[in-house]
């Protein structure tokens, strides 16, 4: 690790002299890096306080569409890249590449598939092009940016989610040690093993992998060889559960996830005991609009008939449904249940304990807050990747169901939920789960582990 020196400004000058006479190391420079989409961003924001409390510096750069809710978090914000929508980016670049590589013919991609002779290389090469083309356009914009800025600031570590691979590609700009965040199951990792295991056996003309070329095109700019490393982080940072992770390449930092969900006030509502049992449906982002441009539909996981059929379905069932829709979705409802509570949001952390289960479309927040707090979940979505591994899971540990997007009905729904609500089983699953999460160290408690492996990797 270098040594602290003006050039780093007082206040590390400050804590690299109190760090050297404690016999402590001193103070790192740690950058975040995120695509501009909230949620992920939250998602790390407990270990960048961790690391912060721990007396290094901290900062996150992402999008300008991102910097006011990096502010609002207590954290220094560094805008790079453009102002386009990055979901407008990543959903024109899907549809390009889809019509590249499968003539626009929608093929449905379950990377929670674990037999390797159901995906032929040809069908991986598909796949690996179409996601480059989405990490290109969600990237590439932020590149030069970070660069630069890494190259003033000189980070001792990089941690970059899992989509912003700009982090790794600036961190080996500069020399400086770098860590992947999964948001979620590292199925795509699994898959990439998979695709790199065949791609060895073909003759060398036939050996095209598009991840590689285009992330070495950057470091032919930059200064430096692909290596694998810029794909998978030379560690990960999994805030996962032990039983719910898959096998990795590089090591491994469990660390306990720790619900944060933003600017958070308590509704009056929350606070008397509910007259039923009480359950949340939330969707996260996917349904709120990302462009004035776009149909209200167009990013939505769950339709508008689809919600009316779950509240007509649920309508008779004792219980306080609490569902998280924003004002121009419930206005388009036909009628609302009196069991019923619509609300355009509520901090996650706030209603989870309240809940006797939770309803949810995949996204990590609500499933990581549903294991802390030991609730009962249903997942109703394939939206993320990783979805049918974790509703596997969630069904093996007897803490909660899945339904597909295919199969998704309000009846459905009803029957899982009133054996989610009713069954005790369920909710002694969801607590074994909770116990798990609480055996993570805390991110304060992992903060050392870090120092270590950079102060490792940079010695190299």
């Amino acid at each position: 690790m270098r040594s602290m020196t003006k050039v780093h400004g007082r206040e590390s000058e400050l804590v690299a002299i109190a760090g050297d006479q404690r016999g402590e190391m001193p103070a790192m420079r740690v950058l975040f890096v995120t695509i501009p989409w909230r949620t992920h961003f939250q998602f790390c924001v407990p270990m960048a306080w961790a690391l912060r409390t721990a007396g290094h510096e901290v900062h996150v750069a992402s999008g300008p569409d991102l910097t006011d809710v990096i502010v609002q978090s207590g954290l220094t914000a560094v805008p790079v890249g453009s102002e386009e929508h990055f979901l407008e980016k990543a959903h024109q670049a899907q549809t390009e590449a889809s019509e590249a590589t499968w003539g626009g013919i929608h093929h449905p991609i379950d990377l929670g598939e674990n037999r390797e002779e159901m995906f032929p290389l040809s069908y991986l090469k598909s796949l690996c092009a179409t996601s480059t083309e989405v990490a290109k356009a969600v990237n590439d914009s932020m590149i030069d940016d970070l660069v630069a800025y890494c190259r003033w600031w000189k980070p001792d570590l990089v941690v970059w989610e899992w989509l912003s691979h700009a982090g790794a590609v600036a961190a080996a700009a500069v020399g400086a040690a770098h860590a992947r965040m999964p948001i979620g199951i590292e199925v795509e990792a699994r898959m990439r093993r998979h695709f790199l295991k065949l791609l060895a056996q073909q003759e060398p003309a036939d050996r095209e992998d598009p991840m590689a070329e285009w992330l070495g095109a950057w470091g032919e700019k930059h200064g430096f060889e692909f290596r694998e490393e810029l794909v998978t982080g030379q560690f990960t940072i999994d805030q996962v559960p032990d039983s719910m992770r898959l096998k990795a390449n590089v090591p491994q930092v469990s660390v306990r996830h720790v619900p944060y969900n933003g600017r958070a006030v308590a509704p009056d509502w929350i606070r008397p005991e509910p007259p039923a049992p009480r359950v949340l449906a939330t969707f996260g982002m996917s349904m709120w609009d990302m462009s004035s441009s776009q149909p209200v539909s167009s990013y939505q996981m769950v339709s508008i008939e689809q919600l009316q059929d779950w509240l007509d379905s649920m309508a008779d069932l004792e219980m306080e449904l609490v569902m998280t829709l924003p004002g121009r979705i419930q206005e388009k409802l036909k009628h609302v249940p009196q069991n019923t509570r619509l609300v355009d949001f509520v901090p996650l952390h706030l209603v989870i304990p309240s809940c006797a289960a939770v309803i949810h479309h995949g996204g990590l927040p609500a499933f990581c807050s549903s294991l802390a707090h030991g609730v009962p979940q249903l997942m109703v979505s394939r939206m993320a990747p990783d979805a049918s591994v974790r509703g596997a899971r969630l069904e093996e540990a007897q803490a909660g169901g899945w339904i597909p997007p295919e199969r998704m009905t309000g009846k459905r729904i009803r029957n899982h939920l009133a054996k989610l609500v009713q069954d005790p089983s369920y909710r002694a699953g969801a607590e074994r789960l909770r116990q798990e999460v609480l055996a993570q160290p805390s991110p304060n408690e992992v903060v050392p582990e870090l120092e270590r492996l950079t102060e490792e990797l940079r010695s190299r």
